[in-house]
């Protein structure tokens, strides 16, 4: 089976109902996709990859990081569909806990872009004018050293996964806002949200 971005965000939305961690796995989505093409690698099916990262999240979340739950139960799933291994290896491999290394390139990437993303959101959507196309790179590093704000941001795993994936940490960080910058209506950061209150 070679599965398409439609697929993906099909299955994507079939399991998962809330609209922050749709747009989580849209926001990864967006930046995984960037980094495909920067690095001449199929932003199709590095797409898949992203889009399903979390897909099993709200159905199976993992206190116990077992095999019983997230991201295990998704790649099953996704086995049983016929969805290739390198996007299955990937999928593992964002997750720590399981203890599958990140050999590909695509593998490294989405760990790397997985949880900037939530601190580049966050950090959006505390701006009065809720406009990712008015968010810099230096408002970020700003947020990134106050240890109170966007707490569920794993800060470590935000510098391992640039150094995994060789890029200084301020570059990536700059490459991905710009991705989702690119991407604001689909992320609902476009300065909608600053309207309705």
């Amino acid at each position: 089976m070679v599965p398409t971005r439609d697929d993906a965000l099909k299955l994507m939305e079939s399991w998962t109902e809330s609209d922050s961690l749709r747009k989580h796995m849209l926001a990864v989505e967006a930046a995984v996709a960037a980094y495909a093409r920067h690095f001449g690698e199929d932003p199709e099916l590095w797409s898949v990859a992203a889009l399903l990262h979390d897909f099993d999240y709200e159905r199976y979340p993992n206190p116990d990081r077992d095999e019983s739950g997230h991201p295990w139960v998704g790649v099953s799933h996704l086995r049983e569909l016929g969805y290739p291994e390198p996007v299955l290896d990937a999928i593992l491999g964002h997750a720590d806990y399981t203890g599958v290394a990140r050999d590909s390139l695509m593998a490294r990437t989405l760990f790397a872009c997985d949880e900037i993303t939530g601190l580049i959101t966050a950090a959006v959507l505390v701006r009065p004018d809720r406009d990712i196309a008015n968010q810099t790179v230096k408002s970020l590093k700003k947020k990134f050293k106050d240890k109170a704000f966007a707490r569920g941001v794993n800060r470590d795993d935000v510098r391992t996964g640039a150094e995994e994936l060789g890029v200084e940490l301020w570059e990536h960080v700059g490459f991905v806002l710009a991705a989702m910058q690119e991407r604001a209506a689909d992320l609902g950061l476009d300065g909608r949200l600053a309207e309705t209150g």
